[in-house]
């Protein structure tokens, strides 16, 4: 008799921790490795939210939390909703996770049958379509398009809906394009899900303060309030406040929802960490100076980056609005071989080379659900980015 789940043969490990994991291996090794496969602000904490935790450890806050979360975070969550988004909800409908998987695991464990579709629009999260599998249901892909910078379309999103379908997750600016959505590209998809009224949406806004230039970001129930009752808004402290240890991930739903996602967490973990709680306190109710500035730095790197691998032979990189990362096309490499005489049949072949032959690590567009491209990350330095970017312009003119 097997003594592991059957659920586990429908999933498989993380692309982006698998190649990161390589990178450190290497880097073990004594190999010179630049990795541009990790999601993660390379910014410190801010030190106000630091010290919030550290008061929050002398003042004795260091028993167990309740479910959803301590009262003055959800109540700092509904405060940001408010007066960021214009969304209306009281702190009772919101919760506190343990990261955004957690947002998310709960919410597909709380309302997936068997059978039950979510859509995802593909390039997507790594995580996505396991988490949908573990969970029991079905994740049914709904492919972008390079010539729309990878954003979703109205007819596309209607064709994909079916008596079945249960979910559209929608992530803007995303991961792994940066692409976001305007106000317009939202509203053409609120209109048709206000036809499908058994779908729920649940918005990823992860990055919602990661936008360049004078990209204005919007969030699908702002746009249409009429969507508020179906969908859960999801984010983080994690990008926005460079927070990714910490571990805190919080949503904003429906009663029915939210109450479900309590019981569910009640089960699994309970309430996140006090002290990660009142440092999250900190960070939405305290200065948001830090964000303008780590949003100048990163828009300063896309630009950087796109314009360095835009110069490489075989690349196509379109000029993501959000996030930090770039999703170049490698279409014009596939067929050609490297110098260690193998032939490039796909972009995982691609980056495999590219980190054996440079040293340099980035994730293939497939684990992603669409290739052939490549995903890079520009949380680094530019001195760092900029000599990534030369060693993959030398490996693109290696290529015959």
């Amino acid at each position: 008799m097997a003594f592991l789940a059957d659920a586990l043969k429908r999933v498989k490990p993380s692309a982006t921790i698998t190649i990161t994991q390589k990178a450190r291996d290497l880097k073990a090794q004594g190999r010179d490795v630049i990795s541009l496969s990790v999601g993660e602000p390379d910014f410190d904490t801010p030190q106000n939210i630091k010290d919030a935790a550290i008061d929050a450890i002398r003042r004795g806050e260091t028993k167990y939390p309740p479910v959803s979360g301590i009262v003055p975070l959800r109540e700092a969550i509904a405060a940001k909703f408010k007066r960021e988004n214009g969304l209306d909800y009281k702190p009772s409908q919101t919760i506190v996770c343990t990261g955004g998987k957690q947002v998310l695991y709960n919410a597909f464990v709380a309302t997936l049958n068997p059978g039950d579709e979510v859509l995802i629009p593909s390039p997507y999260w790594v995580s996505y379509p396991d988490m949908v599998l573990l969970c029991g249901g079905e994740p049914t892909f709904v492919e972008t398009r390079l010539e729309n910078n990878f954003k979703l379309q109205a007819a596309d999103l209607d064709r994909a809906i079916t008596p079945k379908t249960k979910w559209l997750i929608l992530n803007s600016p995303s991961n792994p394009t940066g692409a976001a959505y305007t106000y317009d590209e939202l509203k053409a998809l609120t209109d048709v899900l206000m036809k499908h009224k058994h779908v729920w949406i649940l918005t990823d806004d992860m990055y919602e303060h990661l936008t360049f230039g004078d990209f204005k970001f919007f969030t699908p129930a702002q746009i249409e309030p009429n969507l508020i009752d179906r969908t859960l808004t999801m984010n983080g402290v994690s990008k926005a406040y460079a927070m990714t240890g910490w571990r805190i991930g919080y949503a904003a739903g429906p009663d029915l929802l939210m109450k479900a996602m309590d019981m569910v967490q009640g089960q699994q973990t309970s309430g996140a960490s006090t002290i990660s709680q009142w440092a999250s306190v900190e960070a939405l109710n305290g200065p948001q100076d830090f964000i303008a500035q780590s949003r100048k730095v990163f828009e300063g790197r896309r630009d950087l980056v796109v314009s360095m691998l835009n110069q490489a032979k075989f690349i196509k990189c379109p000029v993501p609005e959000g996030a930090f990362y770039v999703y170049p096309s490698i279409a014009d490499a596939i067929g050609k071989k490297a110098p260690s005489g193998k032939v490039i049949a796909t972009d995982e072949d691609f980056v495999t080379e590219l980190l054996e032959s440079e040293g340099v690590a980035a994730v293939h567009g497939t684990a992603f659900g669409s290739g052939p491209n490549f995903r890079i990350s520009y949380a680094t330095s530019n001195e760092l980015l900029e000599k990534a970017c030369a060693k993959i312009q030398q490996f693109c003119a290696s290529l015959r």
